[in-house]
């Protein structure tokens, strides 16, 4: 009976296990696949703040939490910097539009 569950499982798996190999022109491919995310996020990241500094001065709190989604949506795009920039900006412009204006 060992001997039947034992013959069940004497399969060659290396081809599954290995690592697939590429070519050169397969990372040069991937290389312009990642410039081209980088100028996307780096658009991106640009209307972010953008709208950022634009809540600053009209509508706080719509164009703020807007700015916040877009920086959110920069940074997974790989435009770290610019998405941050534009989350605590707009972050800024809702607490300032929430609980400072109203006072003034």
């Amino acid at each position: 009976m060992e001997i039947e569950k034992h013959r069940e499982y004497r399969e060659e798996s290396a081809a599954e296990i290995a690592p697939p190999i590429g070519s050169y022109r397969e990372e040069e491919r991937v290389a312009d696949d990642d410039r081209h995310g980088a100028v996307e996020g780096r658009s991106t990241g640009y209307i972010a703040i953008a709208l950022s500094v634009i809540s600053l001065f009209l509508l706080p709190v719509i164009l703020g939490a807007v700015g916040i989604i877009v920086g959110f949506v920069a940074r997974r795009k790989g435009a770290k910097t610019l998405g941050a920039w534009a989350i605590g900006i707009g972050a800024v412009s809702v607490i300032l539009g929430l609980f400072v204006t109203p006072f003034f």
